[in-house]
C-alpha cells in the first residue's frame, strides 16, 4: 500500500498532494508548509525514484510523509495513491515537464512549484536545498565539493 497514514478516516480534505522532491527542496521552509497543507488536504506528501532520498529529505526537515515509498519510481508510487485516495482531487506539485508527463499519465493534476506556492502563499527558497541525483545542481554540487576537497 502507498498511503501510509495512522488513522484515513480523520482526514477529511478535498485534496491528495503530492510533491516532487525537487518541488519540496524548493520550499523555504518545508514544515510549516506541510503543516498548511494538511489543513486542506486529505493526504500530503514527497514522491520520487529514490526513496532513500525522500526519506533523507522528510528527516532532515521534519515532516511526515503520507505515501510509502518501497523500491519503486514515483510513476509506480503516484499511480498506487492516484488508485487508493478517495479524495476528490489529486494534485501532483512538481518542477519539470517530466514531472507533468507522471502527473497526465497517471492521473493527476499538475501543478509547477513556483504557481502552487503563489496561490498557497507558501515562501520557497532561491536554490533547492540540495539536488536530485543527476540534475544540473546535483553536478555543480558535485564539481563544487570535487575544487573545495582539493583546494581544502
Amino acid at each position: 500500500m502507498s498511503i501510509d497514514v495512522d488513522d484515513p478516516e480523520d482526514r477529511t480534505g478535498e485534496v491528495t498532494l503530492a510533491f516532487s522532491l525537487g518541488a519540496a527542496r524548493r520550499l523555504a521552509d518545508p514544515a510549516a508548509t506541510f503543516a498548511d497543507a494538511r489543513e486542506w488536504s486529505r493526504h500530503v506528501g514527497v514522491v520520487a525514484n529514490d526513496a532513500e532520498a525522500v526519506e533523507r529529505f522528510v528527516d532532515e526537515a521534519g515532516i511526515d510523509n503520507d505515501y510509502a515509498l518501497r523500491n519503486w519510481d514515483k510513476w509506480g508510487t503516484l499511480g498506487d495513491v492516484y488508485e487508493q485516495t478517495d479524495a476528490p482531487r489529486t494534485v501532483f506539485v512538481g518542477t519539470s515537464a517530466a514531472n507533468r508527463r507522471v502527473a497526465t499519465h497517471v492521473g493527476f493534476e499538475y501543478v509547477p512549484i513556483d504557481e502552487a506556492a503563489e496561490k498557497a502563499g507558501w515562501a520557497l527558497s532561491d536554490v533547492e536545498r540540495s539536488s536530485e541525483p543527476g540534475g544540473v545542481s546535483g553536478f555543480v554540487d558535485r564539481l563544487s565539493r570535487a575544487v573545495r576537497d582539493r583546494l581544502g
